[in-house]
């Protein structure tokens, strides 16, 4: 992808990943035997305690 000045991205926290990887009902048990979800809540901590990194490499357009 090609940002031009003044672009801007949106980063989406999830915890699923399907169909890339198994879904995830966040009840803990088995995801095979499991067949109600419950809503998770995701939560970045970005503090001196719990410091949080975003890294984004660029690649200079030759």
């Amino acid at each position: 992808n090609y940002f031009a000045p003044g672009h801007r991205i949106r980063i989406e926290i999830s915890s699923s990943n399907f169909p890339r990887f198994d879904r995830n009902l966040n009840t803990g048990g088995n995801n095979y035997d499991e067949t109600k979800a419950v809503i998770a809540r995701n939560a970045v901590h970005h503090s001196k305690q719990y410091p949080a990194e975003i890294t984004i490499t660029v690649v200079k357009n030759k």
